[in-house]
């Protein structure tokens, strides 16, 4: 089977990302990179939830903390040792471990609570909300509100959270230093395998007969309904796979930054992952993972030499993607695509006129 240069291109993408970034780029850089990756994890949940079930998610930050403080809070406990406290806590005057805390210890658990709370919160807040009939706008505003409750709630933590501090200062993860370059190198490429397997994962869903139905729900959810199909159990799965992908790719996050903080999970950083996605084209998958990746490096470029004017930019970006290029960078290459492909289109066959004799007329 031939390889469309869509396809074409997306192999050539996976393979510098694989093999020429570690060689070309420096320690900092590739770490840079690999930030990216995370943030573009949470993009293909964003493009399931939103581009194809029609829900303006603004709060996943929420599910991306979640399952960074699970693997944080292991993280934290292996580096202190049995029966010794997490630094924070030291110096937050703890004396003893919190309940909840304990559980973590077990990489296993932690592994699982990495998915399975983000999934569950998911879950109860989509039947609640989508029971409801709640939708555009209004869950939009909803989401958005968890994400501010669940930082006001970590802040006010502080000798459970770490509080505004969060948690820093990792420098294991599972048997790889995170202050050697080799391994972290090996870092980047356990994100770029989750990556690629989220992608294919949720490609392979879009494309059953459970994408086709929750597509129909964007596009008329009533009528759905009207058909006989429940639409608040429909969406409610795709907003639980989109903040599952989210609680995973914070959980990769820990370690590539080393700390996790609640500015990387408010509103503002709900938006921007918001806005990579909208850049992109949050109906197509590979479009969401390049806009977010294409934001990352952007926000990096900006930051450093405009850090007075960069939010200007962003917001600039995301109001002319909107007004402008709807369906993202991806629309505009499919435009561009099917333009080129009707100019090589041979025109069609121009119709002969036929001229009949008197005879032939009147038999």
């Amino acid at each position: 089977m031939t390889l469309t240069w869509s396809k074409r291109a997306a192999f050539v993408a996976v393979a510098l990302l694989l093999f020429v970034a570690p060689l070309l780029f420096t320690p900092f850089r590739l770490d840079l990179l690999a930030k990216y990756l995370c943030y573009a994890i949470v993009a293909v949940g964003i493009a399931l939830a939103w581009g194809r079930g029609g829900m303006l998610t603004l709060g996943q930050g929420v599910f991306f903390g979640l399952g960074g403080y699970a693997m944080g809070m292991h993280l934290k406990l292996v580096e202190a040792g049995p029966g010794q406290l997490p630094d924070f806590m030291s110096w937050s005057g703890v004396e003893q471990l919190p309940l909840l805390w304990k559980p973590f210890a077990n990489p296993v658990f932690a592994l699982v609570m990495v998915v399975v709370l983000p999934v569950t919160v998911a879950l109860l807040l989509g039947l609640l909300i989508f029971r409801q009939r709640v939708r555009g706008a209004y869950f939009a505003v909803l989401s958005q509100a968890l994400a501010a409750a669940f930082v006001i709630l970590l802040v006010g933590q502080q000798g459970l959270t770490g509080g505004t501090n969060g948690l820093t200062n990792f420098q294991l993860f599972f048997g790889l230093d995170l202050y050697d370059d080799a391994d972290r190198r090996i870092l980047y490429f356990v994100i770029v395998v989750v990556l690629g397997l989220s992608y294919l994962a949720v490609r392979q869903l879009t494309r059953s007969r459970y994408g086709q139905l929750l597509v129909a729900i964007r596009d008329g959810e009533d009528r759905v309904r009207f058909l006989g199909y429940d639409p608040a159990l429909v969406k409610t799965l795709a907003f639980a796979v989109s903040a599952g992908l989210a609680g995973i790719a914070g959980a990769l996050f820990v370690p590539v930054v080393g700390l996790l903080t609640p500015a990387n999970l408010g509103v503002i950083a709900s938006l921007e992952l918001l806005i990579g996605v909208a850049i992109g084209g949050r109906y197509s998958l590979a479009g969401a993972v390049g806009g977010a990746l294409l934001f990352g490096y952007a926000k990096t470029i900006f930051s450093e030499s405009w850090p007075d004017g960069w939010l200007y930019v962003q917001g600039a970006l995301f109001v002319a993607v909107m007004l402008w290029a709807p369906r993202g960078l991806a629309g505009l290459a499919n435009q561009l695509r099917d333009a080129v492909a009707a100019r090589r289109r041979p025109p069609p066959p121009v119709p002969v006129p036929v001229t009949l004799t008197p005879e032939e007329v009147r038999a």
